[in-house]
């Protein structure tokens, strides 16, 4: 895709398990800023921290903070890479909303797995029973996600043509790879 240099910044940005909002990177290019959404524009060029961190719950806000941010730099991606039309994005990004709040629930499932196994791993030797759990746990977490991505796709079918459906789908799939790069490249194997 032309201009999804950016993503390559998504992996350097991402340190730790963000995935309550799913990571993208730090800003596009000022360039590149001009075809991005008002709100997505406005949204990134925030300070991702403007409140001081000087208790836990200041680390909370913190970290709340960063994914605001992250989530608007991954709009800024997308509609970078979207080419749409004026009247393309006034349908899109109802759709792309959506799709991003139902995501959040299979973020935040994974999110917990990843306490669950960090847990129990630190614990020392995983159990062959919650071994089991684990694997089940996220075998269903990716169904559900294939699911969610099947449910999307008709929707987005009614709004753009089917290419820009297809590059929507790649985006999307591009960033989350990363996103489970990087979480996966954090997470031990399991002893």
């Amino acid at each position: 895709m032309k201009r999804l240099i950016g993503l390559v910044l998504l992996s350097g940005l991402i340190a730790s398990p963000v995935l309550a909002a799913e990571g993208t990177p730090p800003a596009a290019p000022k360039a590149a800023a001009k075809d991005a959404p008002k709100s997505a524009t406005k949204e990134a060029s925030k300070p991702a921290a403007s409140k001081p961190a000087s208790s836990t719950a200041s680390g909370d806000s913190s970290m709340e903070l960063l994914r605001q941010k992250l989530k608007a730099d991954k709009k800024l991606i997308v509609s970078i890479n979207m080419d749409l039309s004026e009247s393309e994005a006034k349908v899109f990004w109802p759709v792309y909303e959506a799709y991003q709040k139902d995501l959040q629930a299979v973020n935040q499932r994974i999110a917990k797995l990843v306490d669950t196994y960090t847990k129990e791993s630190n614990a020392g030797l995983v159990p062959n029973e919650v071994a089991q759990k684990l694997v089940s746990d996220w075998l269903g977490i990716e169904a559900s996600e294939l699911e969610l991505k099947r449910s999307y796709v008709p929707k987005l079918n009614k709004v753009l043509p089917a290419y820009k459906v297809a590059r929507y789908v790649q985006i999307e799939n591009k960033i989350r790879a990363v996103v489970k790069y990087e979480l996966g490249a954090q997470i031990p194997l399991i002893e």
